[in-house]
């Protein structure tokens, strides 16, 4: 069931993803904003690029998959991101993101509060946070958000534990990989298995859900009082680019609209299978013709 009347902000970094197979505009933020539109959701992208080729490529681009650029800042002395993109032997990518650029420095604008307090979710990540500019906009719109997911989505070496404590701390929901559990695991809690962990982050930062994908073997979910594993959908993997950030989308796209958890996770599941069997991370596609 899909909800047009629901709205999302996603806040962050876009860019362009120079990946093996040729350039693509990437960043995750705007992955979840294009998939959530496509699911039903009024999704908006708060984000910067500079004042160069790069960046106008980029706002023509977001506007022509149907993402309002009205809140896509211009920066006149930082240059458009670039990210170079590589393959590894188990189909993960590796990113080498340039610092700075024009998305480091996303400044605070007067309709924010407003527009935060029309959105029924915010959608952030601790890459964007990478600077103290984008880093101080950032809390402040925690500090008028209703409903927050925090998108964990460490980058080496753009991190630390006091950032990541405080956005934890913020959050509402966490999504994150099964490798970002283990180091959160290690950072803040004694240890122990998956769920030990998962128990201790949500008691100490006041957690109300937290999401765990594990690529090829699905992922869990967890709140205050249930435990549901879901399975990943076999396809045969073109590239992983985006598929965390579609499964997101999917799962929030549900959720808004008032769907069981567990038929939220299924139709995450399988719109992540679906991008995963596609080239890049915003694949064209038709919703309601996909065989969910």
């Amino acid at each position: 069931m899909q909800n047009q009347l629901k709205k999302a902000i996603c806040f962050g970094e876009i860019l362009w993803d120079n990946l093996p197979s040729g350039r693509l505009a990437g960043g995750a933020p705007m992955n979840v904003a294009y998939h959530l539109r496509k699911l039903g959701v009024d999704a908006s992208l708060i984000s910067r690029v500079g004042d160069d080729e790069a960046g106008k490529t980029l706002i023509d681009f977001i506007s022509s998959i149907g993402i309002p650029a009205e809140n896509i800042q211009i920066d006149l002395e930082q240059s458009t991101s670039e990210v170079i993109a590589s393959l590894k032997e188990n189909n993960e990518m590796v990113y080498t993101i340039t610092y700075p650029t024009a998305w480091d420095y996303i400044t605070w604008q007067n309709d924010f509060e407003r527009r935060l307090a029309d959105a029924d979710v915010f959608i952030f990540g601790s890459l964007s946070a990478r600077n103290e500019v984008s880093k101080t906009t950032l809390l402040q719109l925690l500090d008028h958000a209703k409903f927050k997911v925090f998108d964990v989505n460490l980058r080496t070496p753009y991190y630390d534990k006091n950032t990541i404590g405080t956005f934890l701390s913020k959050a509402d929901v966490v999504k994150l990989n099964e490798n970002e559990i283990v180091m959160l695991g290690n950072w803040f809690t004694a240890g122990g298995d998956e769920q030990n962990v998962v128990a201790a982050l949500m008691e100490q930062f006041q957690l109300a859900e937290i999401l765990i994908t594990k690529g090829a073997d699905g992922g869990t979910y967890y709140s205050q009082n249930q435990k549901i594993d879901y399975l990943a959908e076999k396809v045969t993997v073109v590239d992983t680019v985006g598929s965390g950030d579609s499964f997101l989308a999917a799962f929030l796209s549900q959720k808004l609209a008032g769907e069981k958890i567990v038929d939220c996770l299924n139709f995450a599941a399988k719109v992540a299978g679906f991008v995963t069997s596609q080239k890049g991370a915003c694949p064209n596609y038709d919703a309601a013709s996909l065989k969910f």
